[in-house]
């Protein structure tokens, strides 16, 4: 079952994967996914993400482990038996053919009457808004228009599944943000299920039901975006979604699921435990910069950190304000760009704030 208590649709077992017999690059790879979910696999290039992809797709061979989609092993199936869409970066499709027809190859493969392949590639075509776009050649059209039409493709066939590996990666910010509202609207549309590859944090965050972080071939955590943002399993995570400030400091003491924290400045600070609470033991305290705040302020805290100011810089809505502790650690503040932003001199003292709550201690080593 998957997290939700809804029944496992798509299943990866145990799943390893070695090109050379010595080095696993995905490692004991786990995960259950519901019929209709989006799930995104997130992280570096080299963690891992699309080589489960390209085994899930039968284009990379499993080294162990099991996939079982609607309950049946298909780790040995072959690609074209697997019913599963795919949506690539580079559009992949037939520069010779009409949009018309490259909308209709999927069914004709499939042996389709003529009758309903007509009818359905002209449902395709309003369903991503070309409709009358049919007789025009995929060079005739902008980047936008071609991943929609990728993505149509992808879908036509009624495919148990849909892979998407990069597919806004070639697109400019505008028209990559344009893409991600169209899948969104379709997927909720259509409601079938996604298995999305990205690099990109905000892509990843704006589209998913669940986020799977990869690392050196690990599942580092799998959980619904704001879960991932607010409550990392560990540092990696912390550091990869988002932005957060990390400060080096000493585990004084702990309480439940808090832990007090020495930092270089001589204060202490109290703060979620992530995977640290051994008293003595070194750490680092993350919080984001939204979650900081610049006495005075209107905001309830609990921690107070003493740095000096270094530089201010405009950013348009918010401003991001860099200060320095006493070990050189860089600390970053955003403050919504208002009449009551504060203004600092060059090597000035400032009071930073933030709650426990906003705070995780991470050991060292993570």
């Amino acid at each position: 079952m998957t997290t939700d208590g809804a029944p496992d649709f798509l299943r990866f077992a145990n799943i390893q994967k070695s090109y050379d017999q010595k080095t696993l690059v995905v490692k004991d790879f786990n995960l259950d996914v519901a019929k209709g979910e989006f799930l995104t696999l997130l992280g570096p290039s080299g963690s891992g993400k699309t080589t489960v992809l390209m085994m899930m797709a039968g284009f990379e061979s499993v080294t162990s482990g099991d996939i079982l989609l609607d309950g049946h092993p298909i780790t040995r199936t072959a690609p074209y038996k697997r019913n599963i869409g795919m949506v690539f970066q580079n559009y992949a499709l037939f520069p010779h053919m009409s949009i018309a027809e490259n909308l209709a190859y999927p069914l004709k493969v499939r042996k389709m009457p003529k009758a309903d392949v007509s009818e359905r590639v002209e449902r395709y075509l309003k369903l991503i808004e070309l409709d009358g776009f049919g007789g025009r050649t995929p060079g005739q059209l902008s980047g936008g228009q071609r991943q929609r039409v990728a993505l149509a493709r992808a879908l036509i066939f009624s495919p148990s599944l849909v892979l998407m590996d990069e597919p806004l990666g070639a697109l400019d910010k505008k028209l990559r943000e344009q893409m991600q509202l169209e899948i969104t609207r379709l997927h909720k549309k259509l409601g079938f299920t996604v298995i999305y590859v990205t690099h990109d944090q905000t892509e990843a965050l704006t589209m998913s039901d669940r986020i799977a972080v990869f690392d050196d071939g690990v599942v580092q955590q799998c959980a619904a975006p704001d879960v991932l943002y607010e409550q990392p399993a560990n540092a990696f995570v912390a550091d990869f979604i988002g932005e957060n400030n990390f400060m080096p400091g000493t585990v004084v003491g702990h309480d439940g699921d808090t832990v007090r924290v020495k930092i270089s400045t001589g204060e202490e600070i109290v703060t979620r435990r992530a995977d640290c609470d051994t008293v003595g033991s070194p750490c680092k305290v993350a919080v984001r910069p939204e979650k900081l705040f610049i006495l005075p302020s209107d905001h309830a805290y609990d921690n107070t950190i003493t740095a000096t100011f270094s530089v201010r810089l405009y950013v348009g809505d918010f401003i991001r304000y860099f200060f320095d502790l006493p070990d050189g650690t860089e600390i970053v503040v955003k403050v919504l760009n208002d009449h009551a932003a504060p203004q600092f001199a060059e090597g000035e003292q400032a009071k930073l704030i933030s709650r426990q709550h906003d705070c995780f201690a991470f050991a060292a080593k993570s």
